[in-house]
């Protein structure tokens, strides 16, 4: 048996799941947004309860390496690696986006391009794009979406899936022909058959130096006098 546990912290939603291999046992989310250091270890520990497993038997951790939440990031990656420490096991890190595009492709497939949006601040969203066969054809960055930020595709006539909880405020201002949008947000569910491909090839992260994409510094606001 290959039990890993798999830790998606990079939005509002703290999600934890179990997984025999490819095939998920058990997942917990908490319902709250931005509780992730006040819930992952329940989380995690009423999710291998539900998996009839103890925290010893697993053979790996896999985390999502964002980019997202600063904060939320770093209590996901600080507590897989604590758990990868403790247990001397591999950490795998998945890429986020790569993760919602995969899952948007296997829901919406035949599509030339998906881009898995994340949501930033205001209209500002973390994104890349990828083909049908989950190749990653840029880099994450931040964007500013605007009615013209995709032109360039609809004048060659292409078609893009969008995903992910930076999406939806989206779509009023994409309202190309070429534009589909597919309800996938981020889930520890979807971390499941990037994290066992990964684990089954040896591609671990280094558990000293591993650090989330966080793409930007915290927002952090100094209270006024």
């Amino acid at each position: 048996m290959s039990y890993l546990l798999h830790i998606e912290t990079a939005t509002e939603v703290c999600s934890v799941a179990v997984s025999d291999g490819p095939t998920e046992l058990s997942r917990r989310e908490s319902a709250e947004p931005y509780s992730h250091a006040r819930d992952i270890t329940l989380l995690i520990a009423r999710c291998l309860e539900e998996a009839g497993l103890g925290l010893s038997e697993l053979v790996g951790v896999s985390v999502s390496t964002g980019p997202g939440s600063y904060t939320a990031l770093r209590v996901g990656a600080s507590t897989a690696k604590g758990i990868c420490y403790a247990l001397g096991k591999p950490l795998i890190a998945v890429d986020t986006l790569q993760s919602l595009a995969l899952e948007a492709a296997r829901r919406l497939p035949g599509k030339p391009l998906y881009c898995p949006m994340i949501d930033a601040r205001r209209m500002e969203v973390y994104l890349a794009l990828f083909d049908p066969k989950n190749r990653r054809l840029e880099d994450p960055r931040s964007l500013v979406i605007s009615a013209d930020a995709f032109d360039a595709y609809w004048e060659r006539g292409e078609e893009i899936v969008f995903c992910g909880n930076g999406a939806p405020k989206c779509r009023p201002v994409l309202s190309a022909p070429g534009a589909s949008f597919v309800p996938v947000v981020c889930s520890a569910s979807l971390l499941i058959p990037l994290a066992w491909e990964a684990f089954q090839k040896g591609q671990w992260a280094d558990l000293a130096y591993f650090e989330p994409h966080y793409q930007k510094p915290p927002n952090i606001t100094t209270p006024k006098k």
